[in-house]
């Protein structure tokens, strides 16, 4: 079944439900941000520079999608006034104080509004027979697509490369990966930068950002040190490498343990970036009770397998990408480690829906959802178990 989401920002609605305590008075200014077109990370950053304060005194639960209009919980600490500040794409309003900076723990629940366009009339039953089967069994918590954007389908994970030690490698992933967003002119010069990779002379007259200048110039000097530069990427952004390659390990465990509990002409599959997501379609109460208690932690040196089946799985995923579970303990990257994460298996949602006639589609009709997640859930893996095929 072919739909299209996103379409428009008032397609896809979230708006963060927060435990954070208000106070009159504190040491952190809490806030409600809301906007469309702008992802959580670089609005931050804006409001840093328009409020002329660090952008390392804000601090914020979840990161939220630049496709939609989202609503969510932020502190900044020491605020200079109350600030209020409402532009066109964002809203910024000061609701307290708070003795404890914005954090994920605070996030209790994610509340969704999300419209899917373009389906076909004749995916009605079908789409009512998967909505009722998500309301009574669930569907499966993967990490969505929104993840693996560092992923890079030809040279794969920055993390595996520095886990393994492939420094040079993790570098190129990390200087020429081609992001969807990526301006034409961006796309080109990282083209050439791939191509030329080991000349650095010839990298060197293609760069054009300040860090790509600078570690250009110092492999012209020292050509074989690129630990030295994976060193000076942002906190922020290695751990998003990091989480990344946490989220497809996970993933891949879960799939499997899948295909061990299931037969295979009972399972739904809907691609993804970074492989395909598998869902069940049937379930018997055993197997039901059994996911809807499980909880397996994301990936690091001390992650602890709930159950034999799932650690042997675990092994058996590292042992085939040549990594051994202490290697996750890094020596050489200190900016950012491998935490582990226990993550629920199973997410059971309440969800009213709505099928109308699409006025953007012609001859098609749109689904509209409503739903509350938890703290970590993807709306989107809701819509891919719907919308999931044999």
């Amino acid at each position: 079944m072919s739909y299209k989401i996103k379409v428009k920002p008032e397609d896809f609605i979230v708006k963060e439900i927060s435990s954070i305590p208000l106070k009159a008075k504190g040491p952190f200014g809490v806030f409600i941000l809301k906007k469309k077109k702008w992802n959580t990370i670089d609005l931050l950053k804006k409001i840093a520079q328009k409020l002329r304060i660090p952008f390392d005194s804000i601090s914020y639960g979840g990161k939220k999608d630049r496709h939609g209009i989202t609503e969510q919980f932020i502190t900044i600490k020491n605020p200079p006034y109350n600030i209020d500040i409402k532009e066109d794409k964002f809203e910024l309003k000061h609701i307290g104080f708070s003795d404890e900076p914005m954090k994920p723990q605070f996030i209790e629940n994610n509340v969704f509004k999300v419209t899917v366009r373009a389906i076909s009339p004749n995916a009605i039953d079908s789409i009512i027979y998967h909505i009722e089967k998500v309301k009574n069994y669930g569907f499966i918590n993967y990490f969505d697509d929104q993840r693996f954007g560092s992923f890079d389908p030809n040279q794969g994970f920055i993390a595996e490369k520095i886990i393994r030690g492939h420094y040079n490698g993790a570098l190129k992933i990390y200087f020429t990966h081609i992001y969807p967003e990526d301006k034409k002119k961006a796309k080109e010069r990282k083209r050439k930068i791939s191509e030329n990779w080991g000349d650095w002379n010839s990298c060197l007259n293609f760069a054009k950002t300040k860090f790509e200048k600078f570690a250009f110039s110092h492999l012209l000097e020292s050509p074989k040190d690129y630990i030295s530069l994976l060193q000076k990427i942002p906190k922020e952004e290695m751990s998003m490498f990091f989480s990344a390659y946490q989220s497809f390990i996970w993933n891949e465990t879960v799939k499997r343990l899948l295909k061990t509990l299931f037969p295979v002409e009972n399972l739904l599959i809907h691609k993804g970036v970074a492989g395909e997501y598998i869902f069940f379609d049937e379930i018997d109460e055993k197997n039901f009770e059994y996911l809807k208690s499980l909880e397996i932690p994301t990936p690091s040196s001390n992650a602890k397998m709930p159950q034999e089946i799932i650690e042997k799985i675990y092994n058996e995923i590292l042992s085939e990408r040549q990594i051994k579970p202490s290697q996750f303990n890094l020596k050489k990257i200190r900016q950012s480690f491998f935490k582990s994460v226990p993550r629920q298996v199973l997410v059971i949602p309440n969800i009213l829906h709505k099928i109308e006639d699409d006025e953007v589609y012609e001859g098609k009709i749109k689904l509209t959802l409503g739903f509350i997640l938890p703290r970590g859930s993807y709306a989107t893996m809701l819509i891919k178990r719907i919308f999931a095929k044999k």
